[in-house]
Parts: structure tokens; sequence; C-alpha cells
């Protein structure tokens, strides 16, 4: 079985800082993560593809990212970053895919979770640069929490010709164990057909490192309820994922929670809705 990992980072605290990785608990990522080392982790585990995603909010970091996917046997696509309320989104994108690897650029994301207005994605300044990311032929990757769902869902209602991938399954609070009013987000934001669900960051969002196969279970069967197979896609989510489980144990822990399904079921969620979502024709 093909499988595609759609959802990764890297970083060189050599170039810059990765300012958010702060305090005692994130402490273990306080190192660079480089090509090299992803490799090996996605080898060992049997993975064909990535998609590496952005980490932070800067212009420079997304031109790497495309160079970086230019020189890589494995990274198939990225995940971008450029500022959504600027007047000036359309050019700025042509400009990315106009640099060396610009061919990659498969999408934009934002930290909305970080964003103090629960309606940012609503601002009439972001849903104008929405739509100029649809007229680019991309997709937008969400990264919100469970309270940010509904505008997340007004703005998928409002800019029906753009995908919209949600990252961690929303981050569910599984450490506490509760699933409203996030499962009746979720399924709000499902509903619409422009969107997609990644199956990834679920052992950080539990109480790690004691996280168990059942105590994701619910959430896992929230969104292959909700999505179903084919808007859903498998994302390890490394390193930070590392905090709670290795690479191998990600992967072992989502092939558990997606057991019941049928095999052409699982394809779609290991590799044919990322291959679709993110263009990887030429994977598997």
């Amino acid at each position: 079985m093909t499988v595609i990992d759609a959802h990764h980072h890297l970083w060189d605290l050599g170039v810059r800082d990765q300012e958010w990785i702060s305090g005692p608990e994130l402490a273990p990522l306080r190192r660079s993560f480089m090509p090299a080392d992803l490799e090996s982790e996605i080898g060992e585990a049997g993975v064909a593809a990535t998609v590496l995603v952005q980490t932070v909010t800067l212009p420079e970091e997304t031109p790497e990212f495309l160079s970086l996917a230019a020189g890589s046997d494995v990274i198939g696509a990225v995940v971008g970053w450029t500022d959504l309320t600027s007047p000036g989104v359309a050019g700025e994108l042509a400009r990315l895919r106009s640099l060396p690897g610009g061919g990659f650029l498969r999408g934009i994301r934002h930290q909305v979770q970080g964003e103090p207005d629960p309606d940012w994605l609503t601002r009439p300044e972001v849903l104008r640069g929405l739509r100029a990311v649809a007229e680019a032929g991309l997709v937008y990757d969400l990264v919100v929490l469970p309270h940010q769902l509904p505008a997340a869902a007004r703005a998928a209602a409002a800019v029906p010709g753009l995908t919209f991938v949600l990252d961690h399954l929303g981050k569910p609070p599984i450490a506490s164990g509760q699933r409203e009013p996030w499962s009746r987000h979720v399924h709000e934001l499902a509903a619409l057909p422009n969107t997609v669900c990644k199956l990834s960051g679920m052992v950080t969002e539990a109480d790690w490192p004691s996280w168990t196969i059942e105590g994701l279970r619910p959430y896992a069967d929230t969104v292959i309820d909700a999505f179903g197979p084919r808007r859903l896609m498998f994302g390890s989510d490394w390193p930070v994922c590392t905090l709670a489980a290795g690479y191998g144990e990600v992967v072992a822990a989502t092939r558990e929670l997606t057991a019941a399904l049928t095999a052409a079921e699982q394809d779609q969620v290991w590799a044919g809705t990322a291959r679709r979502v993110y263009r990887m024709d030429d994977v598997g």
C-alpha cells in the first residue's frame, strides 16, 4: 500500500529560531530537524512521499521550503505561508510559484490558532485572500482550535471554490476526554463538500506520553464518520509528534484506528486523498 505523509515539518535553528518552541515541555524539539532526519524516519515506515508544512509566519520560510522540495526525492508538495490580509496576496502567490521549486507549492496555511479573534477567518480581508488562494489553484490548510471551527465552516461556505484542509482534527481536547462541542462543529464543517481532514496530531493532543489507542479512537471515529475515507488523509506531524510518540508509533496507531475500513478505503486515507488534494499524481 502506498503511503503519503500529508503533514510534517522541518526547521534549521542555524537559519532562524522557532520562537514557538519554548518551555520545558517542548525542549526536545529545540534542535534542527533536517531532510536527512526525515528520510531516515520515513524510510523505516515505508512512506513514499510527503507534504512539508509551514511552521512560522515569515515570508522567508516558503521559498526555502520550495528549494528543499526541488532538491528532495521525497517531498512532493509544500504548504507555505503568505499574508492573506495583504491586498497584494495574488501577486505574492504568483511570485512564489515562479521561484525555484515553485511548482511544489500546493497550499497555504496561517496559524489561525494563535489569532485572538475567533472569527478571524471570516474577516473581509481574509476572505479576499482565501479567494486569491483558490484562484491560484491552491488549497488552504486550517490549523484551528475547536472554538474557531464555526468560523472555518463559514469561510468554507463563503469560498466554495477552495478546498479547506483541517489539520489535526481541529485539535480536540483528547487529554480531557471531552468531545463536545468539538464533534458538533467538526460535523458542521464536514457537511461542506470542499473540506477534508488530516488524521494527524492526535498523540500530542492526548495526555502524552501516556496516550492510548482507546483514548484516541472516539476522535478518529468522529472524523471518519464526518468526512468519510475519501476526505481523510494520514499525517505524522513529525517531528512535533516525537513529544509523545515516534514516527513508527504514529503510523502504527493510525493503522489500528483505521483497521475497520475496507482496503479501498484505507488506500484513500493512506495516499489517495493526499494525492488528489495536493496534486501528487506522480506518487504511487
